[in-house]
């Protein structure tokens, strides 16, 4: 089973350090949860590890069954198995949901393919979609829309669950996959969640809430705070911090609380 290893990483947004030293191992089969108040740094990591531009690695590393990801562009790491799916989805007119689905197949199960080059055949990718689409509960009129267009905020969950599915990453990293969706939605995409999780795929899901663990319930919960991962424990934790809130954290970690309140007042201060 393949390993998604993250040691000692320290990530700086512009002049700003973000991550200040994040150790976290993810294999195959587990499901990991990540937690933590507003500014913890638990985007910045996701964003970091599927190489966004913004966030510049200043140490450590990240690698993938013994590869180290970090000069890596975010299509080489997703060759690899990596996949994230957004809090906040982009809109794309003009590109059907099919289509896009076939390009990005396509480039994962050929790595060495060129833009213009040979796709995934016509009749073997509908077949497929079709069957995962039926699979997830979703309508067969989604692959004949614009890519999040006029999609509800529930729908765009669901695009990007039925990419997870069709594509089938080694490590999937949700972003708040929850945020802005009814309970009704949640309990939609965690079941969905639920039916793509398996031994060949691990899971790291980012969440402020219990919500999205019900039908997805973590062998690791993990708890970030001032840019660290300063408590790891099992799904217990979870349920404690979304019952509690994040006091006791900060009690029990009073260095990382008073970074948290300082990097709290500067921004203040530069909001002015």
């Amino acid at each position: 089973m393949s390993l998604l290893k993250i040691e000692n990483l320290h990530v700086n947004v512009g002049e700003t350090e973000i991550l200040k030293g994040v150790n976290l191992e993810i294999r195959q089969g587990e499901i990991h949860a990540l937690m933590g108040p507003n500014g913890s740094g638990k985007s910045t990591l996701a964003y970091t590890l599927v190489g966004h531009p913004k966030y510049e690695i200043t140490e450590g590393s990240i690698s993938i069954g013994g590869v180290d990801i970090g000069e890596l562009d975010p299509s080489e790491r997703a060759r690899l198995g990596l996949f994230l799916a957004f809090q906040y989805p982009v809109t794309i007119p003009g590109v059907k949901v099919a289509d896009f689905l076939r390009h990005a197949i396509s480039n994962i199960r050929n790595p060495e393919r060129k833009e213009g080059g040979e796709l995934i055949s016509m009749r073997e990718f509908r077949t497929e979609l079709r069957k995962t689409m039926q699979e997830l509960n979703i309508d067969a009129e989604f692959a004949r829309r614009y890519l999040n267009e006029g999609f509800s905020g529930g729908e765009k969950k669901r695009m990007e669950i039925l990419q997870l599915a069709m594509l089938k990453p080694k490590f999937a990293i949700l972003d708040e996959t929850d945020s802005g969706l009814d309970s009704d939605a949640v309990r939609v995409v965690s079941e969905s969640l639920q039916k793509l999780s398996g031994p060949h795929m691990g899971v790291l899901i980012i969440t402020h809430h219990e919500r999205l663990l019900e039908f997805n319930v973590p062998q690791h919960t993990h708890v970030m705070l001032a840019g660290r991962i300063v408590e790891s424990g099992d799904a217990q934790l979870a349920h404690e911090l979304h019952e509690r809130g994040y006091a006791g954290v900060r009690e029990r970690h009073p260095q990382a609380a008073a970074e948290e309140k300082e990097s709290e007042s500067k921004g203040a201060v530069a909001s002015v």
